[in-house]
């Protein structure tokens, strides 16, 4: 027979006996009392809205026998816990969202029939989330990748999303090849490996037998596949788009999302260690930035063109290879995007928001892009396989929230049905009520296109030429951005371990340009240059560079949302500090004291100089520039810690702008520091403008190999 728990004496857990000294009361629905853990603390209560009146021990026949399978607290808290992971998604599967508005400050009235582009002035919640593609959700933030960039606007017409990357190009033409893309970048299957990377023989063999993704490799192997910060990011929707009109006029579009902030990339030696030091460096940088209240901005940008203009390009305007160049098309600034809300919980959010490239409004339209064409079918099969059926929607993350757009339809029934429709009424048409919804033909917006031809799986010609955008890109680069270009294949393809696949990238470098090939394959090793794989259209050498497509031509000198990282020990002059904090203040940078130990220094006049970082966690990758606020004797101190000589070294390695007391140098010497124009010494204001000015380029040829 079984004795009751008042038989024995039990020994409360820890928490019991905290919970036992803050007793307070809680009404219950029908007005009874009920004793609560602290008394501004509701009572845990299970699913079903049950009190939990014990969440520290299962239910146990006898204080150490069996447990028992009635106890229904344990079974929902387990089995919940047990199906609490839905399936990732299988790209941009690590991302990060926040909440913010877009504002519309010039109208597009007359050129499309979208409320959310008709009057200026008028702001529309948005939702959006960036990613990276290759890597899963447990991946590091600052792999070598393009970054997703999706915007879902809540309009007052329903739900648009803006569904893009921060490169304007992609892979392939045609959506057929997207699952190859992907399974060459995904990990090998054989083995598991690498994890968020390319560098390795299955993406490199298929990229070099397919030669539509040359233009997007020259972006991917740019500084702009490791991007410095989301909100240092540009975003594009990549395809061409229509804006319909009431008259059912149609205007192509491209869409462009433009950082306040400017654009900045990471330099790869310092992407590879940041990965090391934060693997959350992305999304904490966005999180931490709009808890401060420093709200990252975008201007939303357009190209307009019409037919004529699509005709006469050099391209063929439905191919996502290619771009419209900003020199021969200007952006036109229609509105801003802030974000000024992070989520209440990122599962019920960020992970279960849902983006579909189909989920336009009126007055937004498709084109004919073979490759935007498979992606309206693909998101949304997606979506139903992750979220565990046809009702995602229903999330409240997915639900449109715009005034006037109540979900009224005849879809019933299917898993995870929230929202049911009430009524007799599940089809159309039907006579039987008399506030059944129905259709509404004036809100149609598909353009009238007239389409003749042979159904067959081809091609188009005008989609063939491969190569001279991709050479446009590269000499649209500054010299800087060239030599990384050159130093990220290398890097890439010195991991590839089939020598025919190396030399087959090669060969294909050649088509775009003779001494690019010969860069990469002298950095390689190789003895000689392989032979330009073939090809039926050569690379143009007309075309003019776009500088609009550097980062560095275009970098605006701004310490604005960048972070100096301000190195201290004891003997530290602590009014110097304060002073150049507010300065960096000033200018819009955070600012943040990096310490040898946890609780800080001394500072020379005896108090305490707090530390924000320990110096093991606090390494230089993660700031923008250094301040090194030493004494002499300091210094020394730090010379002989390799944490510090190593913090010091990579500063400098990554052309970072050092800012230096006099008593700095014997730190600064052991870290083999050589005076340039980076290194500035006792002048907070000259250090500070040189700072805001971005990297010493001019050191890199002193600090690493140029191919």
């Amino acid at each position: 027979m079984l004795k009751s728990d008042t038989d024995k004496k039990v020994t409360p857990t820890t928490a019991a006996v905290l919970e036992s000294n803050t007793i307070g009361h809680e009404v219950g629905d029908g007005g009874e009392l009920h004793q609560v853990a602290g008394g501004t603390h509701p009572a845990m209560r299970t699913q079903g809205g049950v009190i939990i009146h014990d969440d520290e021990n299962q239910l146990k026949a006898g204080e150490r026998g069996p447990s028992l399978a009635e106890d229904h607290f344990y079974l929902e808290k387990t089995q919940h816990f047990d199906h609490e992971r839905i399936p990732e998604r299988i790209v941009h599967a690590r991302g990060y969202g926040a909440r913010g508005y877009f504002e519309l400050t010039d109208s597009l009235a007359g050129i499309t029939k979208a409320k959310i582009f008709n009057e200026t002035g008028t702001k529309t919640p948005v939702f959006t989330r960036f990613s990276t593609v290759a890597g899963n959700m447990g991946s590091f933030d600052a792999a070598r990748d393009v970054r997703g960039f999706a915007v879902k606007f809540y309009t007052s017409e329903g739900n648009w999303d803006l569904v893009g990357n921060n490169i304007p190009v992609f892979f392939i033409q045609d959506a057929i090849k997207f699952t190859d893309l992907i399974h060459s970048v995904k990990q090998e299957p054989d083995r598991g490996f690498p994890q968020a990377a390319s560098a390795h023989d299955t993406f490199w063999d298929f990229a070099s037998l397919t030669p539509e993704s040359t233009h997007m490799l020259m972006w991917v192997m740019s500084d702009r596949g490791i991007p410095r910060s989301f909100r240092m990011m540009e975003g594009f929707g990549i395809h061409t788009f229509r804006l319909i009109n009431d008259a059912g006029e149609s205007t192509y579009v491209k869409f462009h999302w433009r950082p306040k902030l400017g654009t900045q990339s990471l330099i790869w030696d310092e992407a590879v260690k940041i990965n090391g030091a934060d693997p959350d460096f992305h999304r904490r940088d966005l999180w931490e930035s709009i808890e401060a209240g420093n709200f990252p901005e975008w201007e939303l940008a357009v190209q307009l063109f019409d037919q004529a203009f699509a005709d006469k390009f050099d391209f063929d305007i439905l191919d996502s290879t290619k771009l419209i160049p900003e020199e021969i098309l200007p952006l036109r600034v229609i509105g801003r995007m802030v974000l000024d809300r992070n989520v209440d919980n990122y599962f019920a959010e960020t992970e279960q928001v849902a983006f579909c490239v189909r989920d336009v409004v009126p007055g937004i339209d498709f084109t004919n892009d073979p490759l935007l064409q498979g992606r309206i079918l693909s998101y949304v099969d997606t979506q139903i396989s992750r979220l565990g059926g046809p009702n995602y929607k229903q999330i409240p993350v997915n639900q449109p929230k715009g005034i006037g757009c109540p979900v009224l339809n005849m879809q019933r029934d299917g898993a995870h049905t929230i929202a049911p429709q009430k009524g007799r009424v599940s089809y159309s048409p039907s006579s039987l009520e008399v506030d059944s919804p129905r259709q509404d033909p004036s809100a149609n917006s598909t353009f009238h296109e007239t389409m003749t031809g042979d159904k067959r799986r081809v091609r188009a010609e005008s989609f063939g030429d491969h190569f001279s955008q991709a050479l446009q890109f590269f000499n649209s680069q500054t010299e800087t951005e060239q030599n990384h270009i050159i130093a990220a294949f290398i890097f890439e393809l010195s991991k590839v371990e089939t020598l025919p696949v190396r030399e087959r990238v090669v060969s294909q470098l050649a088509n775009v340009d003779q001494t690019i090939a010969d860069r990469v394959a002298a950095g390689l090793g190789m003895k000689s240059t392989p032979a330009a794989f073939p090809t039926g259209v050569a690379a143009r050498t007309d075309l003019k560079p776009s500088p609009a497509l550097s980062i560095l031509a275009k970098a605006p000198a701004t310490l604005k949302g960048r972070k100096v990282g301000c190195l201290v020990a004891d003997g530290t002059d602590l009014e110097m500090v304060k002073s150049l904090k507010a300065a960096a203040k000033r200018l819009g940078a955070d600012f943040a004291v990096i310490a040898p130990k946890v609780g800080g220094a001394t500072s020379a006049d005896g108090k305490t100089i707090e530390g924000d970082f320990q110096l093991a966690g606090g390494p230089s990758v993660l700031f923008d520039t250094v301040f090194l606020a030493l004494s002499e004797d300091g210094a020394k101190a730090l010379a002989k810690e390799s944490g510090a000589v190593a913090w010091v070294s990579d500063a400098f390695a990554h052309l970072k702008v050092i800012g230096t007391t006099a008593g700095a140098q014997p730190l600064l010497t052991r870290a083999g520091v050589t005076p340039d124009a980076g290194l500035i010494t006792d002048d907070a204001d000259a250090y500070l403008k040189a700072a805001a000015a971005g990297r010493t380029w001019d050191r890199e040829p002193n600090v690493r190999t140029i191919y």
